[in-house]
């Protein structure tokens, strides 16, 4: 099956989504050559220079000649910021359209998804704030801090686990900075411009499996190498690029809290629970086409759900005159 490029304004954006480790970035990369596209990063481990074993970030040489945008675009000093991204890659969306490309966002950063996609406004962000916040944070307790959000928001405390201390802290943020709910800026599923969604999805042994098999692989190309190489750029000072999965447990083994074995093995148990939040994220959003990503058809069946999005689009587009 082959399927040309839509042109006009009524040709979708296309969005790979779905857990790590099910092949996002091949049919990424698929449906560029067969769409005339260019592929746009939404992965957020991925906006590290030099995070490239252990975010399985496509080599250069295995892009294909493939345009490929929001990759190394932040030192691991720097803490990734969900609406600096949403600009940038809207940015990325009109300059490839405006060269007659399609735009291929490929990632499992499931905020950074809608950011890109959806009508969302995101709420601003204080430094200082968010400094007392962690700090508070660390000497109180997760717990305290939930309950807090919970006598505030909530809406929010419902959806944010307490152990996710960073989410608590910026919902925190946000009700003292504007006065509102955080769970008020929470993203809806409003499209800014038409798109298509496709999930890849994997029987969860088979995904466990692969995650497994990924995380050894990490290791044995040099996860540790990369990892001390990085300390030395101030990774330990990178608030979000710290905490990266296998880049925490790489430092744990340079300090001598872990040896490599247990390494792996938290590596790998991490990573599987983060697939689960992935999994979670974007399971109950109605829009996205679901696809076996271990289906021998599988680039085709994603052409059909591009095509069938793109004829849907220009049916609703108003006739000239």
């Amino acid at each position: 099956m082959s399927t040309a490029p839509l042109a006009g304004p009524a040709a979708p954006i296309v969005a790979v989504v779905g857990a790590t480790a099910t092949g996002k970035s091949d049919l990424a990369l698929d449906l560029a050559e067969r769409l005339g596209g260019e592929v746009v990063n939404a992965d957020a481990m991925q906006f590290y220079r030099g995070m490239d074993i252990g975010t399985a970030k496509l080599a250069v040489a295995e892009r294909r000649g493939i345009a490929h945008h929001e990759l190394d675009v932040l030192d691991v000093t720097e803490d990734a910021s969900v609406a600096a991204y949403q600009e940038a890659a809207r940015r990325d969306f009109a300059a490839i359209t405006a060269r007659g490309h399609r735009p291929v966002l490929v990632g499992g950063s499931g905020l950074y998804v809608r950011a890109a996609l959806d009508r969302l406004e995101i709420p601003p962000t204080d430094p200082g704030v968010r400094s007392r916040l962690e700090a508070e944070a660390e000497a109180l307790g997760g717990d305290v801090l939930h309950a807090r959000l919970k006598a505030a928001d909530p809406q929010a405390a419902a959806t944010i686990l307490p152990g996710n201390v960073r989410r608590v802290v910026r919902a925190l943020e946000v009700v003292e900075l504007t006065g509102r709910p955080f769970s008020a800026s929470m993203p809806k599923r409003e499209l800014l411009s038409p798109a298509v969604l496709l999930g890849l999805r994997v029987d969860r042994r088979v995904l466990d499996e692969r995650i497994t098999h990924r995380v050894d692989r990490m290791w044995e190309q040099g996860l540790r190498d990369e990892t001390e190489m990085l300390l030395g750029r101030g990774l330990r000072s990178g608030v979000t690029a710290s905490r990266a999965i296998g880049y925490s447990q790489a430092i744990a083994v340079i300090d001598g809290r872990l040896d490599e074995v247990g390494a792996r093995l938290d590596t790998a148990q991490a990573t599987r629970r983060y697939a689960r939040r992935q999994e979670s994220w974007f399971r109950p959003d109605p829009r996205i086409v679901w696809l076996d990503a271990l289906a021998d058809d599988l680039l085709d069946q994603a052409l059909g759900a591009i095509s069938a999005a793109g004829a849907e689009a220009s049916h609703a587009m108003p006739e000239n005159g």
